[in-house]
C-alpha cells in the first residue's frame, strides 16, 4: 500500500490522508479511518484490515492531477540518520568501512514534502545533495535483535537529505547536526510504502539528479549495514516508535567530493529517486 498525505487543490488548507493506486495516480481518501499517516500507522493490523476491506470496494478516488502531496508522513517522535553507509560512497571519499553505524538525526521539524521549495539558508555557502532510503518504524522497538527487526519495520519512503557541508564539517566544533537540521533539509516522500510492496530493500536503485544531470547512481545492496542492522543497533540505545524515520545514507556522487567541489544554488533542481517508492523534486529557492 502506499500511504499518503495530501491536499486537494480545490481547499488546499485541509491535509488528508489516503492511499495512492499508483504512483502519482489517483488517491483514495482514507481520512474516516485515520486522519494521518501516523495516528494509520499507530493503528496497527486492525487500521490496516479496515483499509484493505475498503480498498477492495472499489471505492470513489481524486484525480491525481487535483491535488498536492505533502509529507507522507508527519509529527514522528524521531528523525534519525546513518552516515557513511555505502560501500562505494566510502571508496569515493577512501574511507575505513566502519565498525559500528554511524548515528546522527534531524528535527521533525526538517520534514517538507516531495514537491516542496528548498530555502537556500543564508549561512551556508555549501549546500548540498543526497538521495536517501528513509525506514518507516512500524511499532515500538527496544533492544531488538537483528534477526527480528524487520517485524518492527512498516515501510519506506524517499528522502532527501539536504546538507550544508561547511557547517557539517569545518564548523559548529565538528557536531553535524546544525549542518544537517536547517529548515526543509529533509524533503520525503512521494509515498510511505508498505514493506511488503517493497520486498527486499537492500536491492534498489536510487538515483539523484540536479538539473537534469545524473550526480549520484547506485543500489541499496552497497550498504555496509543493512535495514535490519540499523534498527537493531539504533533500538538499543533509544526506544524507536511508530512512525519514526531512518535515514540509511548514501551513495557516491555527492557535490563536496567532486574535483572541484560543486554545490547548489538558487534556481537548481534536484530530483532523489528510490525504485518501488518515486521521486522527490526541490527546487532551491
Amino acid at each position: 500500500m502506499r500511504l499518503v498525505q495530501f491536499v486537494k487543490q480545490s481547499s488546499p488548507h485541509v491535509i488528508l490522508f489516503g492511499a495512492e493506486l499508483d504512483d502519482g495516480g489517483n488517491v483514495v481518501v482514507l481520512s474516516h479511518i485515520a486522519p494521518s499517516t501516523l495516528d494509520f500507522i499507530q493503528g496497527g493490523e486492525n487500521a490496516m484490515k479496515i483499509a484493505q476491506e475498503y480498498l477492495a470496494n472499489s471505492p470513489p478516488s481524486v484525480y491525481g492531477a487535483d491535488i498536492d502531496l505533502a509529507a507522507p508522513i508527519t509529527g514522528m517522535d524521531k528523525v534519525l540518520c546513518i552516515g557513511m553507509n555505502y560501500k562505494d560512497h566510502l571508496e569515493e571519499v577512501g574511507v575505513p568501512i566502519p565498525k559500528e553505524p554511524l548515528v546522527f538525526n534531524k528535527f521533525p521539524s526538517c520534514i517538507v514534502g516531495p514537491s516542496a521549495d528548498l530555502p537556500y539558508p543564508k549561512p551556508t555557502k555549501e549546500l548540498d545533495w543526497e538521495v536517501e532510503l528513509a525506514v518507516v518504524i512500524g511499532k515500538k522497538a527496544s533492544n531488538v535483535s537483528k534477526e527480528e527487526a524487520m517485524d518492527y519495520v512498516y515501510g519506506f519512503t524517499t528522502a532527501h537529505d539536504v546538507s550544508a557541508r561547511d557547517w557539517q564539517l569545518t564548523r559548529n566544533g565538528g557536531q553535524w547536526l546544525i549542518g544537517k537540521a536547517m529548515d526543509a533539509f529533509a524533503p520525503i516522500g512521494p509515498a510511505v510504502v508498505t514493506k511488503e510492496e517493497i520486498g527486499d530493500p537492500h536491492n534498489l536503485n536510487l538515483s539523484c539528479t540536479v538539473n537534469g544531470k545524473i550526480m549520484q547512481n547506485s543500489n541499496t545492496r552497497q550498504f555496509v549495514f543493512g535495514v535490519d542492522a540499523v534498527v537493531s543497533w539504533i533500538s538499543q540505545f533509544s526506544t524507536l516508535l511508530p512512525g519514526d524515520l531512518i535515514l540509511t545514507g548514501t551513495p557516491p556522487g555527492v557535490g563536496a567530493n567532486m574535483k572541484p567541489p560543486q554545490f547548489l544554488k538558487i534556481g537548481d533542481v534536484v530530483e532523489c529517486k528510490v525504485e518501488k517508492i518515486g521521486s522527490v523534486v526541490n527546487k532551491v529557492v
